[in-house]
């Protein structure tokens, strides 16, 4: 009943955040459909123009219009809410393609990846009390020894969440931190250890260096954990965020994205492309800064928030 009441909250919530991103995309299809007569390629075009800027992307507008015009045809829909509730359905489909819970069986080890400045170590603190509050035991490894910030920032959220935090001092080896990291897991007999990693993408070398330590050194110290590697994104960069994804699965066998910031911005349709485009997962969203707001992605949910009224 709890969980039924907190999963209610989230989505008012995530109506709430979405609000921007929902006015931009409905309105821009509303003044496509109000402005034709009839159903023809011109309403296809349009309706393709509108969901590029609604941040959909081109490549996953064009897949859209294509699914949309077969269904339009197969079903015979010769008016303007027809065709919006076709493409209501189209997108949702889209959302929800082979979407599977995530599992995480004891051990589990998680690295986090991602750019400064889109919320990685923030959203680390926030699935590590998202875990707790399941009831498995968690501990945080700050490998991102490249910023002090990042390793002062994950020692505050893991006072916050009561979950402790492996640290070695600025600049240290992130591998040795990981190593450390796994000692205690292993000895505490800990359920899930998520590891902060460094976010430089302007040198991708040392990026890529970096992660195949860890990954040996996890391969090596923690044979049995079940492996994640997520990504974390900021929602306002849009397309940018996109391409951020694509890049950073050239250098990390990543199996999930975390999306923050998700409030406050126009661009959440970018959720699409990201589902359409990368095949890769969207794992958690964040609607706001309270340690609740982040919660685990539910396509369904989003699609229904997405394509609300009023």
């Amino acid at each position: 009943m709890e969980e039924q009441k907190e999963k209610k909250n989230f989505f008012q919530k995530m109506l709430s955040g979405l609000d921007k991103t929902r006015k931009q995309m409905q309105s821009g299809i509303d003044a496509v459909l109000g402005s034709f007569t009839k159903i023809d390629e011109e309403l296809f075009e349009e309706l393709e123009e509108a969901l590029i800027l609604a941040d959909v992307g081109v490549q996953t507008a064009t897949d859209i219009v294509e699914a949309l015009r077969k269904r339009v045809k197969l079903g015979r829909v010769t008016d303007a809410d027809g065709v919006r509730n076709v493409l209501t359905e189209v997108i949702s489909d889209m959302l929800t393609k082979d979407e599977e819970p995530l599992a995480l069986p004891s051990p589990s080890v998680m690295l986090i990846i991602g750019v400064n400045g889109v919320g990685k170590t923030t959203s680390i603190g926030k699935m590590a009390a998202h875990y707790k509050a399941e009831g498995k035991s968690v501990l945080l490894a700050a490998a991102d020894t490249f910023r002090a910030a990042a390793i002062d920032q994950l020692a505050v959220w893991g006072e916050r969440s009561s979950v402790p935090v492996i640290q070695h001092q600025e600049n240290s080896d992130p591998a040795a931190v990981v190593f450390d990291a796994i000692q205690a897991a292993k000895a505490r007999g800990t359920d899930l250890l998520i590891c902060d990693t460094a976010g430089r993408l302007h040198n991708k070398k040392n990026l890529m260096e970096e992660l195949r330590k860890i990954n040996k050194i996890i391969t090596r110290e923690y044979p049995d954990a079940h492996r994640e590697a997520f990504i974390v994104l900021d929602a306002t960069t849009g397309q940018n965020a996109l391409q951020q994804a694509a890049v950073f699965r050239e250098i990390a066998d990543l199996t999930g994205i975390v999306l923050t910031k998700l409030d406050g911005t126009a661009k959440g349709g970018v959720v699409v492309a990201i589902q359409n485009e990368l095949s890769l997962p969207v794992r958690f969203i964040g609607v706001g800064e309270g340690i609740d707001d982040l919660q685990p992605f539910d396509a369904k949910d989003f699609a229904a928030a997405l394509f609300a009224r009023g």
